[in-house]
């Protein structure tokens, strides 16, 4: 009897002990390609963002109702932890964040190279050279951004971001409406690039696609290192409406700041 329960263990320890080694041959194993997901989770402040709820407040006390937030994410680029790098083809890399839409948070990358990534890099925005190759030279991502309304014509340009609600203040008393959209304006392009690292390394495999977390704080749109006051925008009781001017450069230069890497699964 004890020698059969002994037999028994220890078929139960070999099998266990192979599934093991098993498992850390496939996570050692950087041959071949696999895919990597890029997921944006928008918030304000350290609050999760939901849409048409009164509450995000800012430090200038304006209480903002969103009632919508997209972004272009483009241009992606892995760094491995050798320090080579992994530029997602061009054709492929652009991307509609928005908060509405029951796919417009997680976004993912195929046929990356094997191996073991610690930073991302990508845009938000159309980059001046894409748009330099004119309506034809858009691909899908053309018809794709116009139906998504982030598009203003061609000759105007893409939406890069677009921030739209309601607001009120100490001086604004009645909810009014605020628009922000940036872009190209004039001889500013506006388009801007996000470089983060991984807090723990993305292990692509053939057999593991891991999901960056990203954490999105959209107060530091209006409410970053650059602060700008919707009620100082409020053109004669009408709304606040951003969308060139001295204040843009100022909010792209926000908006590369809202982004943090969360967390890593390696699922």
């Amino acid at each position: 009897m004890k020698n059969t329960l002994y037999k028994a263990l220890a078929i139960v320890a070999i099998s266990i002990s192979l599934i093991s080694c098993s498992s850390d041959d496939n996570k050692n194993d950087t041959s071949g390609s696999g895919s990597l997901i890029l997921e944006y989770d928008n918030g304000f402040g350290t609050n999760d963002l939901i849409l048409n709820t009164q509450g995000n407040t800012t430090s200038n006390n304006e209480v903002l109702k969103i009632s919508l937030i997209k972004y272009i994410v483009s241009n992606v680029v892995l760094t491995k932890a050798d320090g080579t790098t992994v530029t997602y083809p061009k054709s492929k890399s652009y991307f509609i964040a928005d908060e509405g839409a029951a796919d417009g948070h997680e976004f993912k990358l195929t046929d990356i190279p094997a191996g073991d990534y610690v930073k991302v890099k990508f845009g938000i925005g159309v980059d001046e050279d894409q748009w330099k190759l004119g309506a034809t030279g858009q691909g899908d991502f053309l018809a794709q951004a116009d139906k998504a309304g982030m598009l203003w014509s061609w000759a105007a340009g893409y939406k890069f971001l677009a921030f739209e609600g309601t607001f009120t203040s100490p001086t604004v008393t009645t909810p009014t409406p605020f628009m922000i959209h940036t872009g190209k304006t004039g001889t500013d392009y506006n388009y801007t690039e996000v470089t983060l690292d991984l807090p723990t390394k993305a292990l692509v495999r053939t057999t593991i696609t891991p999901t960056v977390h990203f954490k999105i704080d959209l107060s530091k749109i209006i409410d970053g290192t650059n602060k700008i006051k919707l009620s100082d925008n409020n053109a004669g009781g009408m709304g606040a409406m951003i969308m060139g001017g001295a204040n843009l450069p100022l909010i792209t230069q926000n908006i590369s700041a809202m982004f943090k890497v969360d967390h890593v699964h390696n699922d």
